[in-house]
């Protein structure tokens, strides 16, 4: 995707970067060929974003044309809210006291570029706000009062960056315009950015590094230049047309939060926010599952009133499951009336309703991935030796893992793929791992999941490279969906 900045008077950028053009507003405003160019990159360093100004219009028809304008206009207006500075002060407090706390005076200045201060130690807190108020230079003011709080935030023009921060600015420039993406090879010609946002510190990532690898290779076979994030590239989303969420998702927690944020800037997002939502939670998913007649396990929403009924209902051994249990965290075999009084106390101190469901003893599970309503895989995940469960954890940090089998999608039981899919559709049309046990002749949901294992060498047994060239298309061809829609509009 092309990059342009854009400046009162190119002058006031003095710096060369590459495939990074600077070029007049009044030009970028008035000439034709700026206004017919489609999927670029604006970055908005006018002296003054003032309603009507130049530096207004810039963001305000970028938006128009269907660039991408950093900052946006919804940005504009959040850098002219005290509510706004005010909400953002509290969210960051401690972050806050902690970077400023050397500082001897009371009052103090920190000065953002892309993210950046030219005092290493206060990143972080630079890194946040950029995250808060996207624009590519900022100007933030605190004041002291017995603690630190910020009092603006407002964006710094390029003409007023000092002489001695111009050889830093260039060395932040560089390196946010060439993102990670640099490091990879070229493989072809791309037509849209997108974001894979992953956590590398993360213990069990829903898809291994190899298997990061081959989508990048099979989104760049598509067009679509690919570059890894994490969770400190919030501030910039909006600079992409997709966001592919390879990272455990919660609701309350980033991945949730970057979704969101994606939605709203326009970008064609998997796993989408309400999947997030629906998927995170076990009293939803049994509510929808039973509301809807899809098979499943004798299963009972537990509230203070019915605890009771559990036994009876139940019988021992049973499970009781968190709302937001995943990876089988917080799902527990409840063998005995006392241990389930004990654990029951304990769920019920964190949620109003729990699910608890009959056990039913299998040695392995069906997960039957799924994608925009269509069969794409089908596992056996056996159970891990000695357990119940396919992953066991000893309580020390050591995991012990099931074997499994890839198999073709035609060659499961077609009763469990369509029971899978009919679960899946009923929360929309993206990526999602149902899991179904098969007790005798009979197939039982247990739950859909969003963000579902793609691994190398396990889900892609049977596929292969192919299984991520498929999701790839379906990114593109929803790309191409949106850009048609924004241009008929």
């Amino acid at each position: 995707m092309p990059t342009l900045i854009v400046a009162n008077d190119p002058k006031d950028w003095p710096l060369e970067i590459p495939n990074v053009e600077t070029v007049a507003a009044k030009a970028y405003l008035t000439r034709p060929e700026f206004s017919n160019m489609r999927g670029i990159k604006i970055f908005n360093l006018c002296r003054s974003y003032r309603y009507q100004s130049a530096g207004y219009y810039v963001s305000l028809l970028a938006e128009a044309r269907g660039h991408k304008p950093t900052p946006n206009i919804t940005t504009i207006q959040d850098l002219k809210s005290p509510t706004m500075v005010r909400l953002v002060s509290d969210d960051l407090e401690e972050l806050i006291q902690k970077s400023l706390a050397p500082i001897h005076s009371d009052k103090f200045t920190l000065s953002i570029y892309f993210g950046r201060n030219v005092a290493k130690r206060h990143d972080p807190l630079a890194r946040q706000l950029f995250n808060q108020f996207r624009s590519p230079m900022l100007r933030a003011q605190f004041s002291k009062n017995g603690k630190w709080s910020l009092r603006s935030v407002a964006a710094m023009p390029a003409s007023e960056v000092p002489p001695s921060h111009w050889p830093f600015v260039l060395q932040v420039a560089t390196e946010y315009f060439a993102g990670r993406r640099a490091r990879l090879p070229r493989r072809a010609r791309t037509r849209y950015d997108m974001a894979i946002l992953q956590s590398p510190e993360e213990a069990e990532p829903p898809s291994n590094e190899k298997a990061l690898k081959k989508f990048i290779k099979a989104a760049e076979s598509h067009g679509l230049s690919t570059e890894l994030i994490d969770r400190d590239d919030y501030g910039r989303i909006a600079e992409f047309d997709a966001l592919f969420i390879r990272e455990t998702t919660a609701v309350n927690h980033h991945t949730y939060r970057f979704a969101r944020r994606a939605v709203n800037e326009g970008l064609v997002v998997i796993d989408d926010p309400e999947s997030i939502v629906k998927c995170s939670n076990k009293v939803y998913l049994a509510e929808l599952l039973e509301h809807h007649g899809i098979p499943k396990p004798r299963t009972l929403l537990v509230h203070r009133d019915n605890v009771d009924a559990i036994a009876g209902e139940l019988g021992f051994p049973c499970v009781l499951k968190k709302p937001d249990s995943a990876f089988s965290l917080g799902v527990v075999k409840i063998e005995s009336k006392g241990e389930l009084d004990e654990k029951i106390k304990q769920a019920l101190g964190e949620s109003d309703l729990v699910v608890a469901q009959e056990f039913l003893p299998t040695t392995f599970d069906w997960r039957i991935g799924i994608f925009e309503r269509r069969p794409l895989y089908a596992c056996k995940y056996f159970m891990a030796p000695n357990h119940w469960q396919i992953i066991h954890r000893d309580g020390t940090g050591k995991r012990d893992y099931g074997r499994f089998e890839t198999l073709p999608v035609e060659l499961a039981p077609k009763p469990a793929v369509r029971a899978a899919l009919r679960a899946a559709n009923l929360i929309g049309d993206g990526l999602y791992g149902v899991d179904v046990k098969q007790s005798g002749r009979e197939f039982y949901v247990i739950e859909v999941n969003d963000n579902p294992n793609i691994d190398s060498g396990v889900e892609d047994e049977i596929l292969g490279d192919e299984i991520y060239r498929r999701i790839m298309d379906g990114f593109l061809r929803r790309i191409e969906q949106r850009k048609a829609r924004v241009a008929i509009a």
